[in-house]
């Protein structure tokens, strides 16, 4: 009797003893998630940064779009780049080529105001960046359309609506990769931008 006393002792103790690194492990993890989740948030807001806020801010009230939506276009157009250039001669923060921006200041009536150089002001680059993007949604009622329209030029879009559409505003399919690839990152910057930040 008195031996099976001991071997019930034993066993409580040892289960305590295998109990109480379990307990301390669960402790020291739920103390960490909120270094965790700081420690995320940090990585994340790194990554998608809000530089040039300011100027993105103005832009998008005076053109009425939504800041996620220029946040993510930069982003993704030069990575917060002021001085990028790109293959095809793509120029500043949201990679307006020289005719784009010409046409951009023609429906501004501020035609002969700037040249081409004023594209790595970054000031000038989101204003008529954010500009663009307004005009295209004049025409294109979906915002990845719009999307595919600032990546791939309005006359293509339009082709593609008239040959790839069922209901003359949506895409139902983007015929170039690259286009396609480019729409689809934009929007997903956009959605991270919305989340970290809380922004429209």
């Amino acid at each position: 009797m008195e031996r099976d006393k001991r071997e019930v002792d034993v066993s409580v103790t040892t289960r305590r003893s295998l109990l109480l690194p379990s307990l301390l492990a669960i402790v020291v993890i739920l103390a960490g998630i909120p270094a965790l989740r700081h420690g995320y948030h940090h990585y994340m807001t790194a990554i998608y940064p809000t530089d040039y806020q300011q100027e993105v801010e103005t832009a998008a009230s005076e053109f009425g779009v939504s800041p996620s939506l220029v946040f993510a276009v930069i982003h993704t157009e030069s990575q917060f780049d002021a001085a990028a250039v790109s293959s095809a001669g793509a120029k500043g923060l949201m990679q307006l080529t020289n005719d784009t921006f010409q046409w951009a200041l023609r429906r501004a009536g501020d035609s002969g105001r700037f040249t081409e150089e004023d594209l790595f002001d970054p000031v000038v680059n989101i204003r008529y960046g954010v500009y663009v993007l307004s005009l295209l949604r004049e025409q294109f009622k979906s915002a990845d359309t719009v999307l595919a329209a600032y990546n791939a030029g309005q006359g293509r879009v339009r082709e593609w609506l008239q040959e790839l559409s069922t209901d003359g505003i949506h895409l139902d399919t983007i015929p170039y990769p690259e286009t396609a690839k480019y729409v689809e990152r934009v929007r997903q910057a956009q959605r991270q931008y919305q989340q970290l930040y809380n922004i429209e």
